[in-house]
């Protein structure tokens, strides 16, 4: 059956003097005057138009006028404890590892203490949400026994939640989730969608905290060999809303659902290029939406195999390339950096958006 899915472009820099001519994107400081009309049968795009918003909801059936709906309206904020995080704006995710194989090598296993105080720094350089796992995710790892996971996030999770922070848990596992949750995190990111353990989804409804949806295709230890994609935006799309329904169907409200495309996880190089570049499109899923790009493996094959540590500079393109197509929430090694970034990119938009006197 086709259906017809609405990819904003023709971003531009104010509504001043625009009106009825450029719609807001997800409630944010986006604005779009043009839309990718992608009509799509099953996996795959079959045709495309460009047209103006002006006057595009003449175009709309029920279907794409719901998206249509999801696309412009405003992201609620988490509600992370006490802590409240703002979606109209770019947020910025530091990735807290205590991991001895991270792909990044920046992990901390063994020294909760050392983890701990990275996470603290992260939090005093601008990061809103401090994301810590205990497994990699990274191309070719091992699955780590459950407990060994636990026992090497809590630490760190109970030293940073105590602190103020707002700690979410980088987790496939429901048990290490439950154990998280009760040492302060406030948000699961489950980088298998929750199809890794069947018992997360109720774990998440049980504690009506927010969860992060990613995908993927394959398993860690092998889902870079050779992963194919009849067409990656149109299935990464429908996978992830597979998902959304997935979820609401288990007791959690769209509204503390958030999800995330998953750069580099069963994807080529071209297919991580064509994502960044059609990002927009998932905003009308309806939900908050997270990127975490920061020194994957595509910036290093741009760039002379630079190694992970060398990457921060092709780290903020893509930071920058996904906040300008209105992502939420940016997962990132090199905090500093990135909220520096953002704020230069937030003032230009503070000044597009003054009104001329």
């Amino acid at each position: 059956m086709l259906r017809v899915l609405l990819r904003p472009t023709g971003f531009v820099d104010s509504p001043f003097g625009n009106d009825g001519k450029v719609a807001r994107l997800a409630g944010g400081l986006t604005w779009f005057a043009s839309v990718e009309l992608l009509t799509v049968e099953g996996n795959r795009r079959v045709a495309s138009e460009l047209v103006p918003v002006e006057g595009i909801e003449a175009r709309f059936d029920d279907a794409m006028a719901a998206d249509w709906a999801r696309l412009t309206a405003q992201r609620a904020s988490l509600q992370m404890g006490t802590r409240t995080i703002r979606l109209d704006q770019p947020q910025v995710m530091g990735i807290v590892n205590t991991t001895p194989d991270s792909f990044s090598g920046d992990g901390h296993a063994n020294d909760s203490a050392q983890a701990a105080d990275a996470g603290a720094t992260m939090a005093g350089q601008g990061a809103a949400i401090l994301d810590v796992g205990g497994e990699s995710a990274r191309p070719g790892a091992k699955t780590v026994w459950e407990g060994d996971e636990i026992e090497r996030v809590l630490p760190v999770i109970r030293q940073l939640a105590a602190g103020g922070a707002a700690v979410s848990i980088d987790t496939r596992k429901a048990a290490v989730a439950e154990a998280a949750l009760g040492a302060g995190a406030r948000l699961v990111n489950d980088v298998s969608g929750m199809t890794f353990d069947e018992r997360m989804a109720a774990v998440v409804a049980a504690a009506g905290v927010p969860v992060a949806l990613m995908h993927h295709q394959g398993a860690p230890a092998s889902m870079q060999d050779a992963p194919h994609y009849d067409d990656v935006l149109v299935e990464i799309y429908r996978w992830l809303e597979e998902r959304i329904a997935a979820a609401e169907a288990a007791g959690i409200a769209r509204e503390k659902i958030l999800i995330d495309p998953g750069f580099g996880f069963g994807k080529s190089v071209a297919h991580n290029l064509e994502l960044m570049n059609g990002l927009a499109l998932f905003h009308g899923l309806g939900c908050p939406l997270v990127l975490g790009a920061s020194r994957k493996r595509t910036i290093g094959a741009l760039s002379n195999e630079a190694p992970a540590d060398q990457r921060l500079a092709g780290s903020l393109a893509f930071a920058l390339k996904a906040a300008d197509q209105g992502a939420q929430i940016l997962r990132v090694h090199d905090v500093l950096e990135t909220v520096q970034a953002l704020r230069i990119w937030r003032g230009l938009r503070d000044q597009a958006l003054t009104p001329r006197r």
